[in-house]
């Protein structure tokens, strides 16, 4: 799972529509990453085909997306995986 795609998970635990989900992941990782309207569309648009997050309703043309219960799963596998990189890297730090 790309490092995007776990932050749109991570960010979608509570109901947001493109441009919420772009702020928080900002605001997440102190502007590390800035996702372009590009990126945060089509990503959206693979986790809810894959199932991972759902269009919930739209608001004045703004579709909001929240996390599965099958991208829960899935988000807390990759945070096991990259908390087992970490354990094996963390003496180099």
């Amino acid at each position: 799972m790309s490092e995007t795609m776990l932050y749109i998970l991570l960010s979608l635990q509570e109901e947001r529509h493109g441009y919420g989900i772009m702020q928080h992941v900002k605001e997440l990782t102190k502007n590390r990453i800035v996702l372009g309207a590009g990126t945060i569309y089509q990503s959206l648009s693979k986790l809810e085909g894959d199932g991972l997050i759902r269009s919930t309703r739209e608001i004045e043309r703004k579709k909001l997306y929240i996390i599965t219960e099958v991208g829960r799963l899935i988000l807390k596998e990759e945070a096991l995986r990259i908390n087992e990189i970490y354990q094996n890297v963390e003496k180099l730090l």
